[in-house]
């Protein structure tokens, strides 16, 4: 099997402050060779992480400092060799906004059997748990994949 060759990905969800921000540096941490970033398709622009979602993340040894919510423009979704969605309708806003990133926009939860990853925002820490719980499961097999 040909190993799949990418430089770039894009890691999207809603606000970007709860899975993208969390995907992105779950991807970082394990592919280090690769530049990984996040938006949101109704990016929360200039928001810090969740606070949630960063206790969340520090509980598990993931830092979220630093994160700055931005929205996904048509040159960043042209820019990446992949984009990585929550839900199907995030496939829908990214490929309705640049219809010829269709074929790169797969969802981040790809290799899971629920591959559609949901949303924790103000839902219970349980929720914020699960859901972290999920996007490292699809990180390591995304690392697999392209490592």
């Amino acid at each position: 099997m040909a190993k799949l060759s990418f430089h770039s990905i894009l890691v999207v969800c809603t606000g970007n402050i709860c899975r993208s921000p969390t995907g992105e540096r779950l991807l970082r941490q394990m592919l280090p060779q690769i530049q990984v970033d996040s938006a949101g398709t109704a990016g929360l622009t200039g928001e810090a992480a969740d606070l949630a979602a960063a206790q969340t993340a520090a509980k598990n040894g993931l830092s979220l400092e630093g994160h700055i919510a931005r929205k996904i423009t048509p040159a960043m979704a042209r820019e990446y060799n992949l984009i990585l969605v929550m839900e199907s309708g995030h496939i829908a806003q990214v490929t309705a906004m640049v219809p010829e990133v269709r074929g790169k926009t797969l969802f981040f939860g790809q290799w899971l059997k629920e591959k559609e990853i949901p949303d924790p925002y103000r839902k219970s820490q349980e929720a914020f748990d699960h859901v972290y719980g999920l996007m490292q499961q699809a990180s390591q097999e995304w690392a697999k994949r392209l490592s």
